[in-house]
């Protein structure tokens, strides 16, 4: 299956990963990239039937899935267990899971920052916490975290969410500097705008929305992004591809602004 675009080379022949979040979006794109790319993938997530399916698309001598929510430790747990019974082992983690809700920062009820926390920031600490041991025992391995291009620079409304972003990317360099005796790189990607279903609140499904919204959002990022377009989250899996393949071999500890060009300059607006 060609996923990417421009064909497969194998890059993560015989390779074992697990992405989270992986039942659509960035984590759906992720889990079909690796698996064409040779890697077996175990996908996490809480939407359970969405999640089974694009496993038995991708195929059972490459995927499974597992019921995985990031913020609880037992859970974590029972993923690894999966995957080591479904592969033989682990060497790689995307952590992909995460949510996105728009307040006011003063008008932001403490039990929506703090479910934020849980499942973004929480979580990514979590799957670092349970995958470490697992890449050390195979020698070595990748961590690939998803913060946000909110996590380096601000963006009114989403208080909760840049907090927690950015704390993952000083988590990401935090376990950079401490994995790297044991032959395990870890990085970050900051996306910017990506068209998946978090991207627009309040609809399950972005196809869901009217053309009118449609037209609507494409001409607010045709004006504040560069390029001219929102980011699709094959793009965004690509990237993960670089940092968890051999090609990054030599990076670790850094988080990958991928927006457009949204972040390099001051806004149109």
């Amino acid at each position: 299956m060609d996923t990417n675009g421009g064909g497969t080379t194998g890059k993560l022949d015989g390779r074992v990963i697990v992405i989270t979040g992986a039942a659509r979006g960035q984590g759906e794109q992720e889990a079909r990239l690796f698996a064409a790319e040779g890697a077996g993938v175990l996908l996490g997530d809480v939407l359970d039937e969405q999640g089974a399916a694009v496993a038995r698309e991708i195929g059972e001598d490459r995927a499974r899935y597992v019921r995985l929510d990031v913020s609880r430790e037992e859970d974590w747990e029972a993923a690894v267990a999966a995957a080591k019974a479904a592969f033989g082992r682990v060497d790689g983690l995307v952590n992909n899971a995460g949510i996105l809700r728009f307040n006011e920062l003063t008008a932001t009820p403490l039990a929506e920052f703090q479910e934020l926390v849980q499942v973004n920031q929480v979580g990514t600490f979590l799957g670092i916490k349970a995958l470490a041991p697992e890449l050390a025992a195979a020698g070595g391995g990748t961590i690939v975290n998803t913060s946000s291009y909110t996590g380096l620079t601000g963006m009114a409304y989403v208080g909760a969410y840049a907090a927690t972003k950015a704390a993952v990317v000083g988590l990401t360099r935090v376990a950079a500097l401490e994995l790297a005796a044991k032959n395990i790189r870890v990085n970050a990607m900051c996306p910017g705008a990506v068209d998946t279903p978090m991207a627009h609140p309040g609809l399950l499904d972005p196809a869901g929305m009217s053309d009118e919204a449609r037209a609507a959002m494409a001409e607010l990022y045709r004006r504040v992004v560069p390029l001219g377009r929102v980011g699709r989250p094959e793009e965004i899996a690509r990237l993960a591809l670089f940092l968890t393949s051999d090609d990054s071999s030599y990076v670790t500890g850094q988080p990958f602004v991928i927006d457009g060009g949204w972040t390099a300059g001051v806004s149109p607006f």
